[in-house]
Formats: structure tokens, sequence, C-alpha cells
């Protein structure tokens, strides 16, 4: 009859030895939790203001300054596309001498400038529009002569 106690009473020990354990894991897990989603909290509150501060580039295209619509004006108007004085504001007369540059020249007669137009007007990169940007060469690959050299585009 007593092993028949131990049997069973071995099996209670342990089941209540394991629930034991699981109740402290639970309150455990509970406290890491909470801890956790209050430094969550705590840190996404820092980025929101963190990135009200910030100030991030914008991105897009940005309008030509008067000084730079003044200097396409003149090329429309050395080209002779361009009857009026560069008054350095983008208008209905600069836009149709811009159209009529890129109708005579076999762009697209858009009126908006675009890299083809202005490399046309000799005011553009002679490389935009040709291939991809290159990326920018390290300090450090100058310096380590093993490491292996990029080939660079001819200007």
């Amino acid at each position: 009859m007593r092993t028949r106690k131990a049997i069973y009473l071995a099996p209670t020990l342990l089941l209540a030895a394991g629930l034991g354990v699981f109740a402290n894991s639970a309150q455990a897990q509970t406290a890491t939790l909470k801890k956790t989603s209050s430094s969550k909290a705590a840190s996404a509150s820092h980025r929101r203001k963190s990135s009200r501060k910030s100030s991030r580039r914008e991105r897009g295209q940005k309008a030509p300054t008067p000084e730079r619509i003044s200097e396409i004006q003149k090329a429309l108007a050395k080209d002779g596309s361009f009857t009026g004085t560069p008054n350095g504001k983008w208008d209905d007369s600069t836009i149709e001498a811009t159209r009529k540059f890129q109708e005579a020249h076999g762009l697209n007669p858009t009126g908006k400038l675009d890299a083809k137009t202005l490399q046309q007007l000799g005011l553009g990169s002679p490389t935009s529009g040709v291939a991809p940007p290159m990326p920018p060469v390290s300090s450090s690959s100058l310096q380590n002569p093993t490491a292996p050299q990029t080939v660079r585009r001819q200007q």
C-alpha cells in the first residue's frame, strides 16, 4: 500500500513543483513584457520628437533660380528661339521658346526643362542622361593599394 501512495505522490509533487516554477516564470515574463513595452513606448516617443526636429532633404526636382532662368533665356536667345529680354521669370514666352528649341533640335517639345534640353543649350552636364551616376570614391580605397580599383568614366 505504501508503494502505491509513493507512486501517486511522486507525480503529484513533480506537478506541484512544475506549477510553482511555471508561476514564477509567468510572473517574470509579465514583468519583462511591461518593461519592454514601456521602453518601446519611450523610444517611440523619442523617435517622434526627433523626427520633427530633423531637417531632412526634400525630395524631387527644385525650380530653377531666377539667375538660372536668365541663363537659360540667354542661351535660347543666342539660338534664336527666344526673342524677349532675359528677365529671370519662367513665363509663357520662355515656355514657347523652349518648346520651339526642343522641336528644332529633335527633342520632345514639352516646353519643360530636362537634361537633354539643357545639354543642347550648352548648360547641362556632358554626362547627364548618358549613364547612371558613379558611386563616390572613398578615401580608404585611395590609401589602400590592395583594394580593387574602380573604373572611372571619361569626361
